[in-house]
């Protein structure tokens, strides 16, 4: 995988659960598979993956070895495009997931194959291992 992979909280949350559950799961083994890709998070995943955690400052800790990927007016103009342009509004923070990937020339990495179908290659199932 050598483009940006914008880590969504499905695939975050999917790793957590396996770390914590001492087992290999699907989010673990596409990170053996693609042990050299470029893991981002943006102020999205953060939040959503912060917002359900039992531990925040384990989880925060967790968070802190991904680069970080702002939002910025880039992102904010292409989020308007993608619902703009559709008849099928994706939600607020899929909407800037697929966005801030887009502007990264990256993919999205998760587990939400329907929020994010529009993304095309740009998206893949870290479940699903036909998709990487």
């Amino acid at each position: 995988m050598n483009r940006p992979c914008l880590l969504d909280s499905s695939f975050v949350i999917d790793l957590l659960n396996e770390v914590a559950d001492g087992i290999s799961g699907p989010a673990m083994a596409w990170l053996r598979r693609h042990g050299q890709a470029q893991l981002w998070i943006s102020p999205v995943t953060y939040a959503e993956v912060l917002e359900g955690a039992e531990n925040v400052a384990a989880v925060r800790a967790h968070l802190q070895r991904y680069r970080w990927q702002g939002l910025h007016h880039q992102q904010a103009d292409r989020v308007a495009v993608l619902q703009r342009r559709s008849s099928h509004r994706m939600g607020e923070n899929d909407a800037w997931q697929a966005a801030t990937a887009l502007a990264m020339k990256g993919v999205v990495l998760g587990h939400d194959p329907q929020a994010f179908a529009r993304l095309g290659t740009a998206y893949i199932d870290h479940r699903n291992s036909e998709t990487d």
